[in-house]
């Protein structure tokens, strides 16, 4: 992707931004233009891929699920980068499996991840995206369209992302343009989080036979965010050509 120089000077925070969709787009924008701050709790991979952006971009280890953390991150983006024009909410966990008591601790944490992480992390960094209008791109899943046996907590935090991002949408107009988008399968690790072992192999199946990579996520994130003001592009569901559902 072509480097953009109408982007110069604008910042973009990026959770999960240590591998898959995150350091993807974190790849992409920087192209674009953008100086990054990528979020992550892994702060070796964020300090290389920082390194390796360059441009100004900024490592800043953080967990979506401690607001101490989101907090000084950004007082820390403020201070070195001027604050955000564009936050992408897109720290995530899938830890799919049926469901049972035994499992409890990986539904808290779905929850805390999926859903609070980007509600907290959208409420700390808001200040910043409202000056000047700003965006919001919060990445879900096909997951909060159709639920299926073995994903019911994952997709109730996707559903919820999809139904916080609607009503976002409509409250911060015309200061702050939110896009929701809903990927299928994606080449990423997230199946390898998966606790329960029959379900990681079974997950494991449908990713060898469908996956799109995360640098076309990221591409269409490019493109939603290339858009001017007056157009916002409000919801994208995306999947691979030969994925069923």
């Amino acid at each position: 992707m072509s480097e953009n120089t109408g982007n110069q000077g604008r910042v973009a925070v990026i959770t999960g931004a240590s591998s898959g969709i995150g350091a993807a787009t974190a790849r992409a924008l920087a192209a674009d233009g953008y100086r990054v701050a990528l979020l992550a709790r892994r702060a070796d991979r964020i300090d290389a891929l920082a390194a390796e952006i360059g441009g100004g971009a900024i490592a800043i280890p953080a967990d979506v699920t401690d607001r101490d953390a989101l907090v000084a991150a950004a007082a820390r983006v403020r201070e070195e980068l001027g604050g955000a024009d564009v936050l992408v909410n897109n720290a995530g966990v899938m830890l799919l499996g049926p469901f049972s008591s035994d499992r409890r601790d990986d539904y808290r944490a779905m929850v805390e991840v999926n859903l609070l992480g980007a509600i907290t992390t959208t409420e700390v960094f808001l200040d910043q995206l409202k000056d000047g209008g700003g965006d919001l791109i919060n990445i879900s899943s096909v997951a909060g369209r159709t639920a299926r046996a073995s994903n019911g907590v994952y997709a109730a935090t996707k559903w919820g992302v999809n139904g916080w991002s609607e009503s976002l949408r409509q409250e911060l107009l015309p200061d702050v343009r939110v896009t929701l988008i809903e990927p299928g399968v994606v080449d990423t690790d997230l199946p390898s989080h998966i606790t329960d072992e029959a379900t990681r192999a079974a997950v494991q199946k449908g990713y060898d036979v469908a996956t799109v990579q995360p640098e076309e996520i990221a591409e269409v994130v490019a493109f939603v965010l290339a858009r001017p003001r007056h157009l916002a592009i409000n919801e994208i569901l995306l999947r691979p050509a030969d994925q069923l559902g």
